[in-house]
Formats: structure tokens, C-alpha cells, sequence
């Protein structure tokens, strides 16, 4: 059964007004201010989560850095990002180790890496030397967080680095407490020390040379007097750091705090290789259209592609339970959306197919260049959006067949979306020039199949 949807009647030129012909070219964006500067484009890496969990160690960090300086940094890849829990000497695969971890601490209750995984830490050396290594290679390092203080420096009443006579106990609330993980206290903003306890922890952080830093258990529910304790901590310590809050579903009622405490955020909880997380990441991607924004970027989560769960926190070892053409839909809504792209599969082992996926180039442009996302149409398992590229010209397309059983074809109208006369059309994933079109565009898709389309129009000679 094919079904034929046709954007004859949808009103769509006023919205798309910025990618007619006559779009001012060359034209400057406005000076990002502020911890904004810190990722003019959605920032783009690797994060240990989606094939280690919480027990990635030093020797593993390293050669996906390794890997990435030699395969993915010209692409715009340059994070490498250490995830939870790796202060834990004892952790386990499949979850957490909840029953008896052994953390790693300073006197002042701030985590450090645990030794027997980061040898490097040796000595107080904390993270320094693995950042060290990471920067050789012309990259950026990153650690994950947990929100608030933890519950053994509360119990040892460890003293609160620059806040005179403040211990541990004095600064914490057992109100909001995290409800998947059990390490720490939520910090009572209101309390004498709070802000010094934040404050020294990205002191601590930025003497590391940490670059980018993942808080966890801030967005469900919103802790605003937390994220706003960050943001000072982080502009105060003296080194950019990019700041992501995870996980999802952030509320859309706090999207104007959040763009202006964070650099990313998560729309949705973790995303893993099933088609109905993607599908579901597509539903609540459509309330954060507007606020795809330089230097603040709502967050789709890792891309839980190539080799994965190797010691995961869901199932066994694998590749992607998502087909080929599920991978491609996943990526096409990462990159037309213009998510961060934070890969989370082992990178050594990456295939070829994977390989595609992240560094097709003009994908990649697509992604780093260009604004004004727009849904065209979600209804009855299709989905059509659009983005633009205002200093070219340049329309880009991307359609996706929902459905589970049924080809579809999709069709637009082109002057509805402000393109009139001949337009050019290139397949980007399969880097196919598919010729020129007047009046409409169409495409049969397989389901779960996509595609995605740069449309600009043909020059008079």
C-alpha cells in the first residue's frame, strides 16, 4: 500500500521565508556572549556510557581517543568523555554496585578517580594526566557528574573547601533525592557553603583540564537553584567548560532557564537501539524546534551505534538491534535537528557502515551550518522537516517513513517551502544527484526507511 502525502495547502512559505533566493549572503550571526561562545556548534564526540556503563577504565578512554584523533577530529569530532561513576573502585557491568561501592574522595569530599581503573590518578594527580593525554592529541576531555554531594562525605562530615568552619552535613537535604543511583545528597542551595561547595568542585575540575562536564539527575525533576549553583561555579573557576544536563525529559516550561544555565540538554531519557526510542525522541523533539540555538542545544542523547554494551548497562555485547535503514533515520533526525552528536560505541572496533554514518561531510554541513528547523508534517507514521542555510541559499529535506508495514511515497511542493523554478536535488546519505524538479518533490520509502535531500536552485547561465 503506498500512501501519497502532498504539503500543497500547509502554509509553509512565511516560515521558510529565510531560504529564499534572495537570502542575504555572507551575512555575520550576532557575537555569541558568555559560556554561549563555549559551543557555537553543537559540540560533537564520544562518551564512554553506551558500551562501558560505569566501568570504563584509563587504557579504554585512550584508545578511543586514539581513534578519534586519527579518524574523526577533521570530521568535527573532539570530545572524549568519561561517564558515571568513575570515582568507584568496584563497579559492575549491568547497572551499578549499590551494594557495598568503594568510593575515591579527597579531604574535601569531592570524588577522584579511582586508581585501579585510571592509574594515571596516582598521587592526587586525579584527572590531570589523562586530560593532558587527550589535549595531545588535539582534543577535548570530559567527565560526568552526578547532582549534589556525596552521602559518604556527609557521614564523615568532610569539610567544605572555602567556606570556613562548613562541613558536609551542614550543606545537604535528603529532598529530591536521585531514584536510580544512591551516591549523593541533593545541596541545599539556601544553606551557608552550597555555593562554595559547587565552586570547588569546578575549581577542582578546571585544574584538570576538564573541558565539557555531563551533570546527571538534574533535568527530572528541574532542580533550578542546582543548575544556576553550576553556571556560577563554572563561570567563576577560570576555564570554558561546556556544560550538558542530563537526563530527560527536561520540561519545556523551564526552556528559557535552561538555555541560559546550559550549553545542552536532554529532551528524553537515555536513548538505546530500539526503533520505539527513536520514534519517541521524534514526538518530544518537535517542542524544542525553536529554541536550536548557537552555543545552547536541546540534547537527543548518545547515538547508540557501531559496537555497543560491552560492559553496558542494557543487554549483552552487541551491534545495533536497529536495521540499516533504522541507523540512517536515527542519524538523519540527530543531524538535521542539529543535536549534539555524542557517539557512544567503541570506537576501535567501529565499522565501515558506522564510519559512513558519522563522517559523511556534507551531512556534517548540514549539521554544523544550518537553522530554521521546521516540521513540515507529522501524521499517520510520516514525518517531513525541513532546515536552511541562510548565507547559501540552500534547503534541506528530511523524510521519514514511520510506519511498520507500509511503503509510502512523500511529496512536497516546492514553492510552498519559498523554492520556485528549476531545483536541484542531492540524495546526501547516498551522495546521488537525483536532478531537477519544478513544482513538487517525491520519494517512495521503504518503512522506518528516510531520506535526506539539499535542494538549491539551478543558476541561469
Amino acid at each position: 500500500m503506498k500512501n501519497v502525502v502532498l504539503l500543497a495547502c500547509l502554509g509553509l512559505t512565511l516560515s521558510l521565508t529565510s531560504c529564499n533566493h534572495n537570502s542575504r549572503k555572507g551575512t555575520s550571526a550576532p557575537a555569541l556572549e558568555g559560556f554561549k561562545q563555549w559551543a557555537a556548534t553543537p559540540p560533537m564526540g564520544w562518551n564512554s556510557w553506551d558500551c562501558y556503563g560505569p566501568t570504563v577504565t584509563e587504557a579504554e578512554v585512550k584508545a578511543n581517543a586514539d581513534y578519534m584523533a586519527k579518524h574523526l577530529k577533521k570530521f568535527g569530532y573532539e570530545y572524549i568523555v568519561v561517564d558515571i561513576r568513575w570515582f568507584v573502585e568496584n563497579d559492575k557491568a549491568g547497572g551499578y554496585n549499590q551494594t557495598d561501592p568503594i568510593y575515591v574522595m579527597d579531604e574535601y569530599g569531592r570524588y577522584q578517580p579511582a586508581v585501579n581503573r585510571f592509574p594515571s590518578a596516582e598521587g592526587g594527580a586525579g584527572f590531570k594526566p589523562l586530560a593532558d593525554y587527550v589535549h595531545s592529541l588535539g582534543l577535548k576531555f570530559g567527565i560526568h557528574i552526578m547532582r549534589g554531594i556525596s552521602k559518604k562525605a556527609v557521614a564523615e562530615r568532610l569539610p567544605i573547601l572555602g567556606a570556613d568552619s562548613i562541613t558536609a552535613d551542614m550543606i545537604c537535604s535528603d529532598s529530591l533525592l536521585c531514584q536510580w543511583l544512591r551516591d549523593n545528597y541533593t545541596v541545599d542551595m539556601s544553606k551557608p557553603g552550597a555555593q562554595a561547595y559547587y565552586n570547588s568542585l569546578f575549581s577542582l575540575y578546571a585544574s584538570w583540564g576538564v573541558d565539557f562536564v555531563k551533570i546527571d539527575d538534574m533535568s527530572r525533576p528541574y532542580h533550578t537553584d542546582e543548575i544556576e549553583a553550576v553556571r556560577q561555579a563554572i563561570d567563576s573557576c577560570g576555564r570554558p567548560i561546556v556544560l550538558s544536563l542530563s537526563p530527560g525529559e527536561t520540561p519545556i516550561a523551564n526552556a528559557k532557564h535552561v538555555r541560559e544555565h546550559a550549553n545542552m540538554w536532554r529532551m528524553v531519557d537515555d536513548v538505546w537501539d530500539v526503533w520505539g526510542d527513536v520514534t519517541h525522541l521524534m514526538d518530544v523533539a518537535e517542542q524544542w524546534y525553536g529554541y536550536i540555538a548557537p552555543g545552547t542545544w536541546p540534547d537527543c542523547d548518545m547515538i547508540p551505534l557501531g559496537r555497543i554494551s560491552i560492559r553496558g548497562e542494557r543487554g549483552e555485547p552487541r551491534h545495533p538491534r536497529l536495521t540499516p535503514d533504522e541507523q540512517y533515520s536515527l542519524m538523519t533526525l540527530f543531524t538535521i535537528f542539529r543535536s549534539p552528536l555524542m557517539f557512544g560505541g567503541d570506537l576501535p572496533s567501529l565499522d565501515e557502515f558506522t564510519l559512513a554514518l558519522l563522517t559523511n561531510a556534507e551531512v556534517l554541513r548540514m549539521h554544523r551550518e544550518a537553522t530554521h528547523v521546521h516540521r513540515l508534517l507529522h501524521t499517520n507514521g510520516r514525518l517531513v522537516i525541513s532546515s536552511s542555510n541562510e548565507a547559501t541559499g540552500e534547503v534541506y529535506i528530511a523524510m521519514f517513513n514511520i510506519n511498520d508495514t507500509d511503503e509510502q511515497t512523500l511529496t512536497i511542493n516546492l514553492s510552498a517551502i519559498g523554492l520556485d523554478g528549476s531545483i536541484h536535488v542531492t540524495d546526501l546519505w547516498q551522495s546521488a544527484d537525483l536532478g531537477t524538479f519544478s513544482g513538487s518533490f517525491s520519494q517512495t520509502l521503504r518503512p522506518h526507511a528516510c531520506g535526506l535531500y539539499l535542494m538549491k536552485r539551478e543558476r541561469k547561465r
